[in-house]
């Protein structure tokens, strides 16, 4: 996997953050979900170094990017400072500019930093996910028992971290582990087994339940929208094909909004790369047509 990238990890002004970086053009950075690394976008990183510069990071908390202590409100694990990692991380890398392409987690950091960093953003791509104030308030008994785990990961420090350490692939493969190569699925095995990323990642979850939520809705409030293009992709065989109109709420966040649903589950770039890759590859190309980086 990754072949001809470089690993590095690079200090910034909060976290280390790890990351793979390849190719040369157009800068992409791709953030990976829960409870995955940077590792899950093996399919589809090497093809989109082609013919563009990416840069695969593993959020803080994650991986091997460093576990900063937390706080009582969460804030060191809120999609904010994630974001703001990030930015840093690009522009280290030289980038001051960059497509982000995000699923789940990584998405939720995607969003916030294209509302909080506008002028770095050229193009933002969503997978498999809705803004965490959308979830919420949309949230009825279907929702609670199809991602209960939002609930329980977010209880307080630390029944959620001690029942999970009792068997981590019992929680973190409960969705099954077919669709994952052998080896990405021992290196998510060997980050999720640790204490500390465990704990970690509760405080994501714990920071969603709270001042992400809260960040979100003062946005809505405020009238603030995502200024760069959107496209959402999202998996036919998951819920939120089922509950949503998943272009039409990020409508609601953004005026220039397109994506489609893809024929597969939650992890797409995993159990469909392909087809990620066919809708991916025309967004960036036109999202960079349109700017001078």
């Amino acid at each position: 996997m990754f072949e001809n990238f470089t690993q590095r990890q690079i200090t910034t002004s909060e976290a280390v953050i790890n990351l793979r970086h390849a190719g040369d053009g157009p800068p992409v950075l791709l953030l990976h979900g829960h409870p995955q690394t940077h590792v899950m976008w093996h399919r589809v990183a090497p093809r989109l170094a082609q013919t563009y510069t990416v840069v695969c990071a593993d959020l803080r908390g994650y991986g091997d990017s460093s576990k900063p202590p937390t706080t009582p409100d969460h804030e060191p694990y809120s999609k904010r400072a994630m974001a703001r990692d990030q930015v840093e991380v690009m522009r280290t890398l030289g980038f001051e500019r960059f497509a982000v392409v995000g699923h789940d987690r990584g998405g939720r950091c995607a969003y916030r930093m294209a509302l909080d960093h506008p002028d770095q953003i050229a193009a933002l791509s969503v997978l498999d996910i809705l803004p965490t104030a959308e979830h919420f308030r949309r949230a009825d008994m279907s929702f609670a028992m199809g991602y209960w785990h939002w609930f329980f990961l977010a209880q307080p420090y630390d029944l959620p971290e001690r029942l999970i350490s009792g068997d981590p692939d019992a929680f973190y493969l409960r969705r099954g582990k077919h669709m994952f190569d052998e080896a990405a699925l021992a290196e998510y095995r060997r980050c999720f087994t640790d204490p500390a990323t465990i704990h970690a990642m509760c405080e994501d979850y714990r920071a969603g339940a709270g001042i992400d939520m809260r960040l979100d809705e003062s946005d809505q409030k405020a009238g603030r929208r995502i200024a760069c293009p959107v496209q959402a992709l999202w998996g036919l065989k998951g819920p939120i094909d089922r509950w949503y109109d998943v272009c039409e709420v990020w409508r609601g966040w953004a005026n220039d909004v397109e994506g489609r649903g893809i024929d597969c589950g939650h992890y797409l770039a995993e159990e469909a790369p392909e087809e990620t890759l066919a809708a991916l590859e025309p967004f960036l190309a036109k999202a960079f047509e349109r700017i001078s980086l």
